[in-house]
Protein backbone atom coordinates (compact mmCIF):
# COMPACT_ATOMS: atom_id res chain seq x y z
CA UNK A 1 0.00 0.00 0.00
CA UNK A 2 1.04 3.38 -1.13
CA UNK A 3 0.67 5.41 1.95
CA UNK A 4 -0.52 8.80 1.15
CA UNK A 5 -0.27 12.04 3.84
CA UNK A 6 -3.99 13.05 4.70
CA UNK A 7 -5.26 15.74 7.16
CA UNK A 8 -6.53 14.92 10.50
CA UNK A 9 -9.87 14.82 10.96
CA UNK A 10 -12.69 12.46 12.86
CA UNK A 11 -14.31 9.47 10.91
CA UNK A 12 -17.82 9.94 10.43
CA UNK A 13 -20.71 8.89 12.18
CA UNK A 14 -21.30 5.32 11.45
CA UNK A 15 -24.12 3.95 13.19
CA UNK A 16 -27.50 4.64 12.07
CA UNK A 17 -29.47 5.76 15.91
CA UNK A 18 -26.52 7.72 17.10
CA UNK A 19 -28.49 10.49 15.64
CA UNK A 20 -31.33 9.44 17.69
CA UNK A 21 -29.03 9.10 20.73
CA UNK A 22 -27.64 12.43 20.50
CA UNK A 23 -30.70 14.03 20.29
CA UNK A 24 -30.26 14.19 24.55
CA UNK A 25 -28.58 17.27 24.23
CA UNK A 26 -31.25 18.44 23.13
CA UNK A 27 -34.03 17.44 25.56
CA UNK A 28 -35.16 19.19 28.87
CA UNK A 29 -34.54 16.54 31.73
CA UNK A 30 -37.65 15.89 32.98
CA UNK A 31 -38.50 15.93 36.99
CA UNK A 32 -37.76 12.65 39.23
CA UNK A 33 -41.39 10.81 40.37
CA UNK A 34 -41.43 9.03 43.91
CA UNK A 35 -43.34 6.16 42.66
CA UNK A 36 -41.68 3.30 41.34
CA UNK A 37 -41.45 1.55 38.24
CA UNK A 38 -39.63 -1.70 37.06
CA UNK A 39 -39.20 -4.10 34.81
CA UNK A 40 -40.10 -7.87 36.02
CA UNK A 41 -40.78 -10.15 33.59
CA UNK A 42 -42.85 -12.47 35.98
CA UNK A 43 -42.14 -16.24 34.49
CA UNK A 44 -45.28 -17.85 33.44
CA UNK A 45 -46.36 -21.06 34.85
CA UNK A 46 -44.14 -23.72 33.99
CA UNK A 47 -41.83 -21.06 32.20
CA UNK A 48 -38.36 -22.49 32.18
CA UNK A 49 -35.56 -19.49 32.63
CA UNK A 50 -32.34 -20.50 31.49
CA UNK A 51 -29.06 -18.82 32.99
CA UNK A 52 -26.37 -17.08 31.07
CA UNK A 53 -22.83 -16.95 30.87
CA UNK A 54 -21.36 -13.70 30.22
CA UNK A 55 -17.75 -12.94 31.19
CA UNK A 56 -16.23 -9.51 32.09
CA UNK A 57 -13.32 -8.62 30.24
CA UNK A 58 -10.89 -5.87 31.62
CA UNK A 59 -10.39 -3.84 28.43
CA UNK A 60 -7.77 -1.78 29.42
CA UNK A 61 -5.05 -4.17 30.69
CA UNK A 62 -2.01 -4.63 28.83
CA UNK A 63 -1.90 -7.41 27.12
CA UNK A 64 -5.32 -6.78 25.07
CA UNK A 65 -7.49 -9.84 25.21
CA UNK A 66 -8.74 -11.14 22.12
CA UNK A 67 -12.40 -11.52 23.61
CA UNK A 68 -13.48 -11.10 19.80
CA UNK A 69 -11.59 -14.52 18.92
CA UNK A 70 -13.66 -17.95 19.73
CA UNK A 71 -10.37 -19.43 20.86
CA UNK A 72 -10.11 -16.96 23.80
CA UNK A 73 -13.12 -16.17 24.92
CA UNK A 74 -16.09 -19.30 23.49
CA UNK A 75 -19.29 -18.17 24.55
CA UNK A 76 -21.15 -15.75 22.46
CA UNK A 77 -21.57 -12.53 25.26
CA UNK A 78 -19.20 -10.30 26.64
CA UNK A 79 -19.17 -7.68 28.99
CA UNK A 80 -16.31 -4.88 28.36
CA UNK A 81 -14.79 -2.54 30.99
CA UNK A 82 -14.93 -0.12 31.92
CA UNK A 83 -16.26 3.17 30.46
CA UNK A 84 -15.52 6.12 33.29
CA UNK A 85 -15.14 9.85 33.16
CA UNK A 86 -12.75 11.65 31.69
CA UNK A 87 -10.06 12.91 34.30
CA UNK A 88 -9.92 16.36 33.18
CA UNK A 89 -13.85 16.28 31.12
CA UNK A 90 -15.63 14.74 33.58
CA UNK A 91 -18.68 14.70 31.20
CA UNK A 92 -16.32 13.04 28.55
CA UNK A 93 -16.32 9.30 28.49
CA UNK A 94 -13.21 7.08 28.43
CA UNK A 95 -12.32 3.79 28.88
CA UNK A 96 -10.56 3.75 32.65
CA UNK A 97 -9.75 7.36 32.35
CA UNK A 98 -6.60 5.89 29.69
CA UNK A 99 -8.44 6.19 26.62
CA UNK A 100 -10.94 8.46 25.07
CA UNK A 101 -13.80 6.10 22.18
CA UNK A 102 -11.60 7.71 19.27
CA UNK A 103 -8.26 6.36 21.05
CA UNK A 104 -9.87 3.12 21.78
CA UNK A 105 -10.61 2.89 18.50
CA UNK A 106 -6.92 3.54 17.51
CA UNK A 107 -5.04 2.11 20.12
CA UNK A 108 -6.97 -1.02 20.75
CA UNK A 109 -8.64 -1.26 17.47
CA UNK A 110 -12.14 -1.80 19.81
CA UNK A 111 -14.44 -0.45 17.52
CA UNK A 112 -13.60 -3.68 15.03
CA UNK A 113 -13.34 -5.90 18.05
CA UNK A 114 -16.91 -5.30 19.35
CA UNK A 115 -18.31 -5.12 15.70
CA UNK A 116 -16.59 -8.68 15.23
CA UNK A 117 -18.33 -9.67 18.30
CA UNK A 118 -21.81 -9.09 16.92
CA UNK A 119 -20.93 -10.40 12.90
CA UNK A 120 -20.78 -13.71 14.68
CA UNK A 121 -24.30 -13.47 16.64
CA UNK A 122 -22.79 -12.08 19.87
CA UNK A 123 -23.71 -9.87 22.42
CA UNK A 124 -21.45 -6.99 23.89
CA UNK A 125 -22.59 -5.21 26.66
CA UNK A 126 -20.83 -1.96 28.29
CA UNK A 127 -19.74 -1.58 31.79
CA UNK A 128 -19.80 1.59 33.06
CA UNK A 129 -17.57 2.60 36.75
CA UNK A 130 -15.75 -0.54 38.43
CA UNK A 131 -14.03 -0.53 40.84
CA UNK A 132 -10.61 1.23 40.72
CA UNK A 133 -12.51 4.67 39.26
CA UNK A 134 -15.52 6.88 39.65
CA UNK A 135 -18.57 6.35 37.69
CA UNK A 136 -19.55 9.40 34.91
CA UNK A 137 -22.14 10.70 37.54
CA UNK A 138 -19.92 11.17 40.09
CA UNK A 139 -18.31 14.14 38.79
CA UNK A 140 -20.35 14.68 35.94
CA UNK A 141 -23.00 16.90 36.92
CA UNK A 142 -25.48 17.83 34.68
CA UNK A 143 -28.09 14.97 33.98
CA UNK A 144 -28.66 16.29 30.31
CA UNK A 145 -24.40 15.74 29.62
CA UNK A 146 -24.47 12.84 31.56
CA UNK A 147 -27.64 11.30 29.63
CA UNK A 148 -25.50 12.29 26.21
CA UNK A 149 -22.37 10.67 27.56
CA UNK A 150 -24.01 7.77 27.95
CA UNK A 151 -25.84 7.56 24.72
CA UNK A 152 -22.63 8.11 22.99
CA UNK A 153 -20.80 5.34 24.00
CA UNK A 154 -24.04 2.74 23.55
CA UNK A 155 -24.59 4.34 19.60
CA UNK A 156 -20.87 4.53 18.95
CA UNK A 157 -20.83 0.54 19.59
CA UNK A 158 -24.07 0.36 18.82
CA UNK A 159 -25.16 -2.24 22.10
CA UNK A 160 -28.37 -2.31 24.19
CA UNK A 161 -27.09 -4.32 26.74
CA UNK A 162 -25.11 -1.55 29.63
CA UNK A 163 -24.19 -2.71 33.19
CA UNK A 164 -23.21 0.37 36.22
CA UNK A 165 -20.92 -1.09 37.87
CA UNK A 166 -21.29 1.11 41.38
CA UNK A 167 -18.57 0.08 43.74
CA UNK A 168 -16.43 1.79 46.70
CA UNK A 169 -17.00 5.80 47.55
CA UNK A 170 -19.50 6.01 44.52
CA UNK A 171 -22.27 3.62 46.11
CA UNK A 172 -22.70 6.29 48.86
CA UNK A 173 -22.76 9.43 46.78
CA UNK A 174 -26.35 9.88 47.05
CA UNK A 175 -26.48 13.17 44.51
CA UNK A 176 -24.63 11.09 41.75
CA UNK A 177 -27.12 7.97 42.61
CA UNK A 178 -29.86 10.38 41.27
CA UNK A 179 -28.61 11.97 38.44
CA UNK A 180 -27.37 8.47 37.10
CA UNK A 181 -30.63 7.41 37.54
CA UNK A 182 -32.65 9.99 36.00
CA UNK A 183 -29.76 9.72 32.87
CA UNK A 184 -30.92 6.50 32.69
CA UNK A 185 -34.06 6.69 32.59
CA UNK A 186 -33.79 9.28 29.93
CA UNK A 187 -31.36 6.96 27.50
CA UNK A 188 -33.73 4.14 28.34
CA UNK A 189 -37.22 6.01 27.04
CA UNK A 190 -35.84 7.80 24.19
CA UNK A 191 -34.04 4.10 23.00
CA UNK A 192 -37.35 2.27 23.55
CA UNK A 193 -39.24 5.25 21.48
CA UNK A 194 -37.33 4.22 18.69
CA UNK A 195 -36.74 0.89 18.43
CA UNK A 196 -33.96 0.08 20.60
CA UNK A 197 -34.75 -1.09 24.01
CA UNK A 198 -32.30 -0.90 26.57
CA UNK A 199 -31.23 -3.40 28.82
CA UNK A 200 -29.63 -2.30 32.32
CA UNK A 201 -28.05 -4.08 34.70
CA UNK A 202 -26.93 -3.16 38.08
CA UNK A 203 -23.78 -4.42 39.53
CA UNK A 204 -23.26 -4.13 43.15
CA UNK A 205 -20.83 -5.57 46.11
CA UNK A 206 -22.73 -8.00 48.24
CA UNK A 207 -21.65 -9.17 51.67
CA UNK A 208 -22.64 -12.93 53.34
CA UNK A 209 -25.77 -10.85 54.40
CA UNK A 210 -26.58 -9.71 51.26
CA UNK A 211 -26.58 -6.14 49.30
CA UNK A 212 -25.39 -3.23 52.02
CA UNK A 213 -27.78 -0.60 53.10
CA UNK A 214 -26.22 1.60 50.37
CA UNK A 215 -26.80 -0.89 47.66
CA UNK A 216 -30.44 -1.60 48.57
CA UNK A 217 -31.08 2.65 48.33
CA UNK A 218 -28.98 2.37 44.72
CA UNK A 219 -31.35 -0.23 43.22
CA UNK A 220 -34.55 1.96 45.42
CA UNK A 221 -32.87 5.14 43.17
CA UNK A 222 -32.88 3.61 39.69
CA UNK A 223 -36.86 1.96 40.88
CA UNK A 224 -37.80 6.06 41.36
CA UNK A 225 -36.56 7.27 38.10
CA UNK A 226 -38.76 4.79 36.30
CA UNK A 227 -35.58 2.90 35.29
CA UNK A 228 -36.41 -0.58 33.50
CA UNK A 229 -33.94 -2.68 35.76
CA UNK A 230 -33.09 -6.05 34.22
CA UNK A 231 -31.21 -7.04 36.79
CA UNK A 232 -28.86 -6.71 40.26
CA UNK A 233 -25.66 -8.18 39.50
CA UNK A 234 -24.16 -9.06 43.18
CA UNK A 235 -20.39 -8.90 43.14
CA UNK A 236 -19.52 -11.99 45.20
CA UNK A 237 -15.65 -11.52 45.87
CA UNK A 238 -13.70 -9.75 48.22
CA UNK A 239 -15.38 -10.19 51.43
CA UNK A 240 -14.53 -9.43 55.08
CA UNK A 241 -11.34 -12.13 55.54
CA UNK A 242 -12.88 -14.59 58.33
CA UNK A 243 -11.86 -17.99 58.89
CA UNK A 244 -15.59 -19.02 57.55
CA UNK A 245 -14.93 -17.30 54.37
CA UNK A 246 -11.34 -18.48 53.55
CA UNK A 247 -13.07 -22.35 54.72
CA UNK A 248 -16.17 -21.99 52.72
CA UNK A 249 -15.92 -19.65 50.07
CA UNK A 250 -19.05 -21.47 47.99
CA UNK A 251 -21.14 -21.21 51.35
CA UNK A 252 -20.62 -17.50 51.98
CA UNK A 253 -21.49 -16.95 48.23
CA UNK A 254 -24.36 -18.96 48.45
CA UNK A 255 -25.16 -17.12 51.85
CA UNK A 256 -24.96 -13.91 49.83
CA UNK A 257 -27.26 -15.02 47.14
CA UNK A 258 -29.99 -16.35 49.30
CA UNK A 259 -30.23 -12.97 51.43
CA UNK A 260 -29.82 -10.66 48.21
CA UNK A 261 -32.93 -12.91 46.91
CA UNK A 262 -35.05 -12.00 50.41
CA UNK A 263 -34.15 -8.59 49.46
CA UNK A 264 -35.09 -8.31 46.07
CA UNK A 265 -38.81 -10.26 47.25
CA UNK A 266 -38.74 -7.06 49.52
CA UNK A 267 -38.12 -4.52 47.31
CA UNK A 268 -40.52 -5.94 44.72
CA UNK A 269 -42.96 -5.86 47.82
CA UNK A 270 -42.36 -1.95 48.72
CA UNK A 271 -43.07 -1.61 45.03
CA UNK A 272 -46.27 -3.08 44.83
CA UNK A 273 -45.10 -5.19 41.94
CA UNK A 274 -46.24 -8.64 41.49
CA UNK A 275 -43.21 -11.26 42.85
CA UNK A 276 -42.96 -14.49 43.73
CA UNK A 277 -39.16 -16.62 44.94
CA UNK A 278 -39.04 -17.61 40.97
CA UNK A 279 -39.50 -13.87 39.89
CA UNK A 280 -37.00 -12.74 42.48
CA UNK A 281 -34.23 -15.52 41.24
CA UNK A 282 -34.72 -14.18 37.94
CA UNK A 283 -33.51 -10.78 38.83
CA UNK A 284 -30.29 -11.48 40.36
CA UNK A 285 -26.91 -12.45 38.59
CA UNK A 286 -23.58 -13.15 40.31
CA UNK A 287 -19.91 -12.34 39.82
CA UNK A 288 -17.48 -14.13 41.20
CA UNK A 289 -13.35 -13.14 41.25
CA UNK A 290 -12.31 -16.36 40.02
CA UNK A 291 -8.82 -18.52 42.04
CA UNK A 292 -7.19 -15.56 44.33
CA UNK A 293 -8.87 -12.78 45.51
CA UNK A 294 -7.61 -10.00 46.98
CA UNK A 295 -8.04 -10.66 50.54
CA UNK A 296 -5.20 -13.13 51.48
CA UNK A 297 -6.48 -16.72 51.95
CA UNK A 298 -9.53 -15.59 50.23
CA UNK A 299 -9.65 -18.48 47.00
CA UNK A 300 -12.66 -19.08 44.48
CA UNK A 301 -12.03 -22.59 43.86
CA UNK A 302 -12.45 -24.85 40.20
CA UNK A 303 -14.48 -27.11 42.35
CA UNK A 304 -16.61 -24.00 44.23
CA UNK A 305 -17.14 -23.04 40.31
CA UNK A 306 -18.88 -26.24 39.50
CA UNK A 307 -20.73 -26.18 43.06
CA UNK A 308 -22.09 -22.53 41.99
CA UNK A 309 -23.06 -23.44 38.61
CA UNK A 310 -25.43 -26.30 40.42
CA UNK A 311 -26.83 -23.55 42.34
CA UNK A 312 -27.22 -21.13 39.84
CA UNK A 313 -29.09 -23.59 37.79
CA UNK A 314 -30.99 -24.92 40.19
CA UNK A 315 -32.09 -21.46 41.09
CA UNK A 316 -32.74 -20.26 37.52
CA UNK A 317 -30.72 -17.52 38.50
CA UNK A 318 -30.78 -15.38 35.42
CA UNK A 319 -26.78 -14.07 34.84
CA UNK A 320 -23.80 -15.59 35.85
CA UNK A 321 -20.23 -14.02 35.22
CA UNK A 322 -16.77 -14.33 36.51
CA UNK A 323 -13.53 -11.33 36.87
CA UNK A 324 -12.32 -11.88 34.18
CA UNK A 325 -11.07 -13.76 31.28
CA UNK A 326 -8.33 -12.09 31.37
CA UNK A 327 -7.49 -13.93 34.08
CA UNK A 328 -8.55 -17.65 33.14
CA UNK A 329 -5.35 -19.24 33.05
CA UNK A 330 -2.75 -20.00 35.74
CA UNK A 331 -0.07 -18.08 36.79
CA UNK A 332 3.42 -19.11 35.55
CA UNK A 333 5.15 -19.70 32.04
CA UNK A 334 6.59 -23.30 32.65
CA UNK A 335 5.68 -23.90 36.32
CA UNK A 336 2.35 -23.36 38.08
CA UNK A 337 2.33 -20.27 40.30
CA UNK A 338 0.07 -20.62 43.10
CA UNK A 339 -1.47 -17.84 45.64
CA UNK A 340 -0.28 -15.38 43.47
CA UNK A 341 -2.80 -12.14 43.13
CA UNK A 342 -2.69 -10.94 39.23
CA UNK A 343 -5.03 -9.44 36.67
CA UNK A 344 -3.57 -11.71 34.47
CA UNK A 345 -3.89 -14.99 35.84
CA UNK A 346 -5.93 -16.50 38.64
CA UNK A 347 -3.37 -18.02 41.19
CA UNK A 348 -4.71 -21.50 41.24
CA UNK A 349 -3.43 -24.52 39.41
CA UNK A 350 -5.82 -24.70 35.71
CA UNK A 351 -6.17 -24.83 32.33
CA UNK A 352 -6.76 -22.60 30.28
CA UNK A 353 -10.32 -20.77 30.22
CA UNK A 354 -10.91 -23.61 32.69
CA UNK A 355 -13.63 -21.43 34.39
CA UNK A 356 -15.13 -20.58 31.57
CA UNK A 357 -15.64 -23.88 30.46
CA UNK A 358 -17.53 -24.60 33.67
CA UNK A 359 -19.70 -21.93 33.82
CA UNK A 360 -20.56 -22.13 29.72
CA UNK A 361 -22.15 -25.24 30.29
CA UNK A 362 -25.35 -23.20 32.57
CA UNK A 363 -28.46 -24.29 29.81
CA UNK A 364 -28.85 -20.36 28.96
CA UNK A 365 -25.20 -20.18 27.55
CA UNK A 366 -24.43 -20.37 23.50
CA UNK A 367 -21.05 -20.95 22.66
CA UNK A 368 -19.87 -18.92 19.87
CA UNK A 369 -18.84 -21.45 17.41
CA UNK A 370 -22.74 -22.61 17.90
CA UNK A 371 -24.12 -19.02 17.13
CA UNK A 372 -24.64 -17.72 13.51
CA UNK A 373 -21.94 -16.64 11.28
CA UNK A 374 -18.11 -17.76 11.27
CA UNK A 375 -14.92 -16.19 12.75
CA UNK A 376 -13.77 -15.62 9.31
CA UNK A 377 -15.25 -13.32 7.31
CA UNK A 378 -15.94 -14.02 3.26
CA UNK A 379 -16.27 -11.11 0.98
CA UNK A 380 -17.09 -11.46 -2.77
CA UNK A 381 -14.70 -11.96 -4.41
CA UNK A 382 -15.46 -8.84 -6.74
CA UNK A 383 -15.20 -6.57 -4.20
CA UNK A 384 -11.22 -5.80 -3.84
CA UNK A 385 -10.32 -4.10 -0.95
CA UNK A 386 -9.83 -0.42 -1.53
CA UNK A 387 -6.10 1.61 0.20
CA UNK A 388 -8.63 4.71 0.26
CA UNK A 389 -10.77 3.70 2.88
CA UNK A 390 -8.68 1.01 4.82
CA UNK A 391 -7.39 1.81 8.17
CA UNK A 392 -3.91 -0.34 7.54
CA UNK A 393 -1.79 -1.19 4.84
CA UNK A 394 -3.68 -4.37 2.64
CA UNK A 395 -1.75 -7.20 2.85
CA UNK A 396 1.07 -7.95 0.16
CA UNK A 397 2.60 -11.64 -0.86
CA UNK A 398 5.61 -10.73 -0.96
CA UNK A 399 5.67 -8.34 2.74
CA UNK A 400 7.12 -10.40 5.77
CA UNK A 401 5.23 -9.09 8.51
CA UNK A 402 6.60 -9.41 12.14
CA UNK A 403 4.55 -9.65 15.47
CA UNK A 404 2.10 -6.98 15.91
CA UNK A 405 1.79 -5.85 12.52
CA UNK A 406 -1.82 -4.78 11.28
CA UNK A 407 -2.86 -5.42 8.15
CA UNK A 408 -6.26 -5.41 6.05
CA UNK A 409 -7.19 -8.37 3.78
CA UNK A 410 -10.53 -8.80 2.29
CA UNK A 411 -12.20 -6.02 4.40
CA UNK A 412 -11.08 -7.35 7.37
CA UNK A 413 -8.83 -6.50 10.13
CA UNK A 414 -5.78 -8.88 11.52
CA UNK A 415 -3.12 -8.34 13.78
CA UNK A 416 0.23 -10.76 13.05
CA UNK A 417 0.94 -12.96 16.06
CA UNK A 418 4.28 -13.76 14.68
CA UNK A 419 6.81 -13.72 11.82
CA UNK A 420 4.99 -14.58 8.88
CA UNK A 421 5.70 -14.31 4.94
CA UNK A 422 2.95 -15.30 2.46
CA UNK A 423 0.49 -16.97 4.42
CA UNK A 424 -2.54 -14.55 3.70
CA UNK A 425 -5.01 -13.77 6.91
CA UNK A 426 -7.61 -15.12 5.97
CA UNK A 427 -6.39 -19.05 5.00
CA UNK A 428 -6.94 -21.41 7.40
CA UNK A 429 -4.06 -22.91 9.16
CA UNK A 430 -2.86 -26.00 7.80
CA UNK A 431 -3.65 -29.56 10.18
CA UNK A 432 -3.25 -28.34 13.77
CA UNK A 433 -1.01 -25.74 13.21
CA UNK A 434 -1.85 -21.93 14.20
CA UNK A 435 -2.37 -19.10 11.83
CA UNK A 436 0.19 -16.23 12.19
CA UNK A 437 -3.09 -13.77 11.70
CA UNK A 438 -5.34 -12.87 14.81
CA UNK A 439 -8.93 -11.67 13.40
CA UNK A 440 -9.63 -8.30 14.53
CA UNK A 441 -12.48 -7.41 13.01
CA UNK A 442 -14.37 -5.83 9.91
CA UNK A 443 -13.00 -2.40 8.11
CA UNK A 444 -16.19 0.18 9.61
CA UNK A 445 -17.81 2.56 7.74
CA UNK A 446 -16.22 5.60 7.12
CA UNK A 447 -12.68 4.26 7.85
CA UNK A 448 -9.67 6.22 6.23
CA UNK A 449 -6.22 5.36 5.32
CA UNK A 450 -3.46 5.25 7.85
CA UNK A 451 -1.84 8.87 8.43
CA UNK A 452 2.20 8.70 8.50
CA UNK A 453 3.62 9.58 11.56
CA UNK A 454 6.96 11.35 10.24
CA UNK A 455 10.40 10.69 12.76
CA UNK A 456 12.32 13.72 11.07
CA UNK A 457 10.32 16.48 10.13
CA UNK A 458 13.74 18.75 9.13
CA UNK A 459 14.59 16.77 5.86
CA UNK A 460 14.22 19.23 2.92
CA UNK A 461 16.37 17.64 0.08
CA UNK A 462 14.52 15.38 -2.76
CA UNK A 463 15.32 12.20 -3.93
CA UNK A 464 16.47 12.79 -7.78
CA UNK A 465 17.55 9.52 -9.94
CA UNK A 466 21.08 10.94 -10.80
CA UNK A 467 22.79 11.71 -6.90
CA UNK A 468 24.94 9.09 -6.06
CA UNK A 469 23.68 8.79 -2.19
CA UNK A 470 25.60 7.11 0.35
CA UNK A 471 24.82 5.48 3.99
CA UNK A 472 23.58 8.35 6.32
CA UNK A 473 22.05 10.84 3.53
CA UNK A 474 18.47 11.70 4.24
CA UNK A 475 15.97 12.62 1.29
CA UNK A 476 12.04 13.51 0.94
CA UNK A 477 9.99 11.06 -1.84
CA UNK A 478 6.74 11.53 -2.30
CA UNK A 479 6.61 13.93 1.00
CA UNK A 480 7.80 11.11 3.05
CA UNK A 481 11.33 11.17 4.78
CA UNK A 482 14.02 8.66 4.10
CA UNK A 483 17.32 7.69 5.14
CA UNK A 484 20.06 5.72 3.01
CA UNK A 485 21.45 2.73 4.63
CA UNK A 486 24.14 2.05 2.03
CA UNK A 487 25.24 3.53 -1.29
CA UNK A 488 22.67 3.93 -4.11
CA UNK A 489 21.66 5.71 -7.38
CA UNK A 490 18.61 5.62 -9.24
CA UNK A 491 16.86 3.53 -6.74
CA UNK A 492 13.36 4.73 -5.74
CA UNK A 493 12.89 4.71 -2.10
CA UNK A 494 9.62 2.51 -1.72
CA UNK A 495 6.83 3.83 0.11
CA UNK A 496 4.78 0.59 0.02
CA UNK A 497 5.06 -0.40 3.98
CA UNK A 498 6.59 -2.83 5.46
CA UNK A 499 9.76 -1.61 4.48
CA UNK A 500 12.17 -4.36 2.35
CA UNK A 501 15.26 -5.50 4.17
CA UNK A 502 16.88 -5.42 0.02
CA UNK A 503 15.67 -1.46 -0.22
CA UNK A 504 18.72 0.38 0.26
CA UNK A 505 16.06 3.01 1.70
CA UNK A 506 14.75 3.36 5.40
CA UNK A 507 11.61 4.77 6.36
CA UNK A 508 11.84 7.93 8.63
CA UNK A 509 7.83 7.60 9.16
CA UNK A 510 5.79 5.11 10.95
CA UNK A 511 2.01 4.21 10.35
CA UNK A 512 -1.12 3.52 12.48
CA UNK A 513 -0.61 -0.66 12.58
CA UNK A 514 3.09 -0.51 12.48
CA UNK A 515 5.21 -1.94 15.87
CA UNK A 516 7.29 0.33 17.29
CA UNK A 517 10.78 -1.48 16.36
Amino acid sequence: MTVPVLPEGPPPARLSFIRVLMALLLIAVIGGSAAYAIARRQPAAGAKITTRFAPYVDVTLTPSYAFQNPAANPVQRVILGFVVGDPSSPCVPTWGGYYTLAAAETALNLDQRVKQVQRQGGVAAISFGGEANAELAVNCSNVGALAAAYATVLARYHVSDADFDIEGASLYDAAANARRARAIALVQRRMAAHGHPLRVWLTLPVAPDGLTAAGVAAVRSLLAAHVALAGVNVLAMDFTPTASVRHDMIGTVESALDHTHSQIEAIDELARLRTSSSAAWSQIGVTVMIGRNDPQGEVFSLAAARSLTSFVRSHAIAQASIWSLNRDDECGSVFAQTGVLSNLCSGVTQSPLAFTNIFRTLPGTVTAREGSGTPALTPAPSAPDNAATSPYPIWQASAAYVTGYKVVWHHAVYEATYYSQGQAPDTPPAGQSSTPWLLLGPVLPGESPPKPKLLDYHVRAYWKPQTVYRAGARVLYSGLPFEAKWYSQGVVPNTTLPASSQSPWLPLYTIPGEPAS
